[in-house]
């Protein structure tokens, strides 16, 4: 879509900026064309097309099914939407995990065939050469720490990370390595808010918190949880803006009664 004449787009330098002067950045997920371009229109700096996609645009348990034409599919119908925000894109389980060549392969198509801006990826020290490798073609790469939710089966639950000292000094040096390799920012998912505080001081690059308490550069929800589309799952860290779920089920309610009485459509609304 072509851009507003008015309309600056945020980049990676805009979010460091923002950084730099206390600017909190907002960030939520899309996942279609309908809600990115709402969300675009309503100011959101930063659009995440999440392989949370998996749970609730296809109804899994966890975010491993979804796949690389999947989520290129997504971020494509996302794209065409935005206008400003920045459009970060979840790299699915299994596209970049041990071979770093194939991380490379998964981000060239993603950014090829759907025109996202970015690529984000769960894990530190460990995928620090796919991270490399993707960084060297000249993609944007945003990290992501504490819960990784495709690493579900490792952890065995989603609990808050990091509680203990080990975990959280390896927090701290993945944070460190991530920032030091060139990461354009980082997600920090359910730590504790005084180790996300750490993590923030300690790097150059913003920080994005999802139950990472206030002290981070921004923020992250997914938006059908925000608005309450969802209703099964309401964690500490969740704020839910609307109550969607209710008033779409009544609206639906109401429009199957009204055709069960004849009395959509009446005589305006037709021909």
């Amino acid at each position: 879509m072509s851009v507003h004449s008015n309309t600056k787009r945020v980049t990676t330098q805009t979010l460091q900026e923002m950084k730099m002067k206390g600017e909190k950045i907002a960030m939520l997920t899309s996942y279609d064309y309908s809600m990115a371009r709402i969300v675009d229109d309503a100011g959101v700096d930063v659009i995440l097309v999440g392989d949370s996609a998996s749970n609730v645009m296809a109804g899994h348990e966890t975010t491993l099914p979804i796949t690389l034409d999947q989520m290129i599919y997504h971020a494509a119908s996302v794209v065409r939407a935005v206008n400003r925000a920045l459009v970060v894109v979840d790299l699915p389980f299994g596209a970049y995990q041990g071979n770093s060549k194939e991380a490379l392969t998964s981000s060239i198509r993603i950014m090829k065939e759907s025109g996202a801006h970015a690529v984000k990826m769960e894990g530190g020290a460990e995928i620090r050469e796919s991270i490399e490798r993707i960084l060297s073609a000249g993609i944007p790469v945003m990290g992501h720490l504490g819960l990784t939710p495709q690493s579900i089966y490792k952890f065995g639950t989603y609990t808050v990370r990091a509680k203990e000292e080990a975990e959280a000094e390896r927090l701290l040096s993945d944070a460190a390595v991530l920032n030091d390799i060139g990461c354009f920012g980082i997600v920090l998912e359910k730590i504790p808010a005084k180790l996300a505080a750490k993590v923030t001081s300690g790097v150059d690059v913003p920080t994005i918190g999802i139950g990472a308490g206030a002290d981070v550069d921004g923020q992250v929800l997914v938006v059908h949880d925000m608005i309450g589309l969802t209703r099964e799952f309401s964690p500490r860290f969740l704020r839910r803006y609307l109550h969607l779920y209710e008033d779409i089920k009544a609206a639906v309610g109401q429009y199957v009664t009204d055709v069960r009485s004849a009395d959509f459509p009446n005589e305006k609304e037709q021909y």
